[in-house]
């Protein structure tokens, strides 16, 4: 029993040190929702020679975080933010940029929804036609914003989800 007491103790203590390193390192991505979304962005931009920001990642989603893809039929893959990260865990990092071209953003006290249109580049500053359109739900908590959920859907030519959201002013 003292042994298991003991055990208890300094995993509470290594996870508050672990915690408070993570929240220095990335607090900054969760103070406004107009950060949050940035790091959102941000974490899965990048060169072939970057590597992946799955801790950054983690710390801006909540614990029990929910992906969802829609497919051009509209059938939805939903899984776990872990299981997000196997595929990109098992192939080489390619250079991947997903700029963010419009977003519109709703909140209710601690609530926020956040609808963001994409393009994918394979470079920084060239514009592509491959977009898509995030629907993101966040909640604030302790002084901090969290991603609870995300559904996205990739526009296509019998999808026009991105022009339709562009459009509206």
């Amino acid at each position: 029993m003292k042994k298991a007491l003991i055990i208890a103790i300094n995993l509470m203590i290594c996870s508050t040190a672990f915690g408070q390193t993570l929240d220095k390192k990335y607090g900054k991505d969760v103070t406004s929702i107009d950060a949050i979304i940035v790091a959102y962005y941000d974490v899965v931009s990048g060169s072939s020679e970057d590597t992946w920001q799955f801790e950054r990642d983690k710390y801006i989603h909540s614990e029990n975080a929910i992906i969802t893809r829609l497919d051009q039929n509209g059938k939805a893959d939903v899984h776990s933010l872990e299981a997000e990260y196997i595929p990109m865990g098992l192939n080489p990092r390619e250079d991947f940029y997903e700029k963010e071209l419009k977003r519109v953003v709703t909140k209710y006290g601690n609530m926020a929804q956040v609808w963001s249109a994409f393009e994918i580049r394979t470079e920084p500053e060239t514009t592509t036609d491959i977009r898509g359109l995030n629907s993101i739900q966040l909640h604030y908590e302790i002084g901090r914003w969290y991603i609870d959920s995300w559904t996205c859907e990739m526009a296509s030519d019998d999808n026009t989800v991105v022009a339709d959201f562009l459009e509206i002013r």
